[in-house]
Formats: structure tokens, C-alpha cells, sequence
């Protein structure tokens, strides 16, 4: 079994971006729906399995399963579904050969695909997945070059 890569990953719709999240955090902090649910503080963790099953969880509480989860899909569809495009906030670090080449990569697959796209022959969500990721790497580093001259101290503990 492969393993997937989920920075590449777009969710399609909510539900498909709660699925994301619980299983991210299923993969990579070996959490299950019920352990979620009590981090999140909800009493029953059936609430959260029907909140997964129709999409639909009060906007309050998508923050906190994020945070629980260790993902944002929820946010980054929201923000694709109103037409934005979510960025990671650069620190104005100096990037490094393997963040230009992940870059170069990204830009490469999503032209690829767009030309796949127009001779009839690609998928419309991998085409828009993948111009998406394309967009959102190429406006990270311009965000990150305007922050070189002023960067911020990455207070990760």
C-alpha cells in the first residue's frame, strides 16, 4: 500500500475534506473518531461520525477538529469554495534547493495536466487540484521574498 501524499491533496467538498482530516490523523497521530471527539470535548463521539457522514459541523467546531486532526482541509476547501486561495504564512526564510524543486515539480505536474486537460484526455478536479497547489506554491515564495527583508523568528516549541 502507498503511502499518500497529503500535501498534494484537495478536498472536492466538505465532507470529502472531514474525511481528509480524520484520516490523516488516523495515519499520522493514530487517532480514531472517538479519541477526535474527546480532544475536541464532545460528550458523544456518534455526533461527530453523522457531522463526517453528511458534512455538515458548526463552523465553530471546525477549528478545534482541525487542530485535534493536525490538518486544515476543512478550511482549504471553504476557502476554495469562495474562490480564495489559502496560503501557509511564509517567515521570510531563505528557501532551500529542495523547496525550489518541490516548487518546480508542482508547476510541472499542473502544466501537464492542463495540457492533458485540453486535448481531451485529463480529469477537470485533478486539472483544477493540481493548478491550485501550482498557484498556492508560486504565492508562498512571493509572499516569503516580500518577508526576507523583515523575518519573523519561527516560534515552533
Amino acid at each position: 500500500m502507498s503511502r499518500r501524499n497529503w500535501k498534494r491533496l484537495q478536498p472536492s467538498s466538505l465532507r470529502h475534506a472531514l474525511e481528509l482530516c480524520k484520516d490523516y490523523a488516523k495515519e499520522k497521530h493514530n487517532l480514531s473518531v472517538e479519541r477526535i471527539a474527546e480532544r475536541m470535548g464532545l460528550a458523544d463521539h456518534w455526533t461527530l461520525y453523522k457531522w463526517i457522514q453528511n458534512g455538515r459541523m458548526p463552523i465553530c467546531l471546525v477549528r478545534a477538529y482541525e487542530a485535534v486532526c493536525g490538518i486544515n482541509y476543512a478550511t482549504r476547501w471553504l476557502a476554495a469554495s469562495g474562490g480564495y486561495l489559502l496560503i501557509d504564512m511564509p517567515t521570510g526564510r531563505n528557501a532551500s534547493a529542495e523547496d525550489i524543486q518541490v516548487l518546480q515539480q508542482t508547476l510541472n505536474d499542473a502544466v501537464g495536466l492542463l495540457l492533458q486537460f485540453h486535448a481531451g484526455k485529463g480529469q477537470e478536479a485533478d486539472t483544477l487540484a493540481a493548478l491550485q497547489q501550482g498557484l498556492e506554491g508560486l504565492a508562498w515564495h512571493h509572499r516569503n521574498i516580500e518577508r526576507h527583508l523583515q523575518p519573523e523568528l519561527e516560534l515552533n516549541p
